[in-house]
């Protein structure tokens, strides 16, 4: 199972807006050669973190893969369809049109220096648990053994909802 997570804050030049992108990187991901989109999550609007007065909320979602992908390569496909949707890095957390982030990938342990795995920040996020539940809700995060529902037990307080249809 590969779980990517699904982001976006900004509209893209041409007028998309976030979760018209982030329905456009899921059919994207669908695409990729050798693998399947088996489960989307729904999409939750949630805060940035860290918190920036000012700046917009996120539509965030989870993707579970199917087939298999070295995940070097399957970052690079992630960081190709950030560039076809105009994803920017001014700065660390910067609004964006686009964010693809690996967060598991068949449970492999990397450790850097370009790809970490499991995504070092998942078990802090609401705005990937939450979602990350509908689609593999048997998950266990393959560091920790810890499944979704302690993760989530221990998650701060963080502004995150899901959205209507």
């Amino acid at each position: 199972m590969i779980l990517i997570g699904i982001g976006a804050s900004l509209p893209t030049p041409d007028g998309r807006l976030p979760r018209e992108t982030c329905r456009a990187a899921a059919a994207a991901l669908d695409a990729l050669p050798g693998l399947r989109l088996r489960a989307l999550s729904r999409w939750w609007e949630s805060a940035p973190i860290p918190p920036m007065p000012g700046a917009p909320w996120f539509v965030n979602g989870v993707a579970r893969l199917e087939g298999a992908a070295e995940p070097e390569a399957l970052l690079a496909a992630l960081h190709a369809i950030e560039a076809a949707h105009h994803r920017a890095r001014p700065y660390p957390n910067a609004p964006r049109t686009l964010d693809l982030d690996l967060l598991d990938c068949e449970g492999a342990l990397r450790e850097g220096p370009g790809l970490l795995l499991p995504h070092p920040r998942l078990h802090e996020r609401a705005f990937v648990l939450r979602p990350l539940a509908e689609v593999a809700p048997g998950w266990r995060h393959p560091r920790t053994g810890e499944g979704l529902d302690r993760l989530i037990a221990r998650l701060p307080p963080q502004e995150i909802a899901p959205l209507g249809p």
